[in-house]
């Protein structure tokens, strides 16, 4: 099955659990508050976090309101896209 046939709230469940989406959390939580790598090392973002965090920036309680909230959705698709671009930078 392609992430295409799986619902929004299917495809932040398997996000949140990647590795580098906890290393993506990292580098922007550094970015964002300016701090240095032994203030908040890589690793720090565990899946739970992760999950919390995309709660968070979509404005849902639940990753589930992803496939019934058109604005949560278009969040969702702006930090998967956000995602990638640091990937291909960081040449994950």
């Amino acid at each position: 099955m392609t992430t295409e046939r799986r619902s929004l709230a299917q495809q932040a469940g398997m996000l949140c659990n990647l590795p580098a989406f906890g290393l993506y959390l990292d580098a922007r939580a550094r970015r964002d508050k300016g701090l240095a790598p032994d203030q908040l090392p890589d690793g720090t973002h565990n899946p739970e976090d992760a999950a919390d965090a995309v709660r968070r920036a979509c404005g849902v309680e639940s990753r589930t309101d992803l496939d019934r909230d058109e604005q949560a959705a278009a969040m969702y698709k702006r930090i998967v896209a956000d995602f990638g671009c640091w990937k291909r930078r960081a040449g994950l």
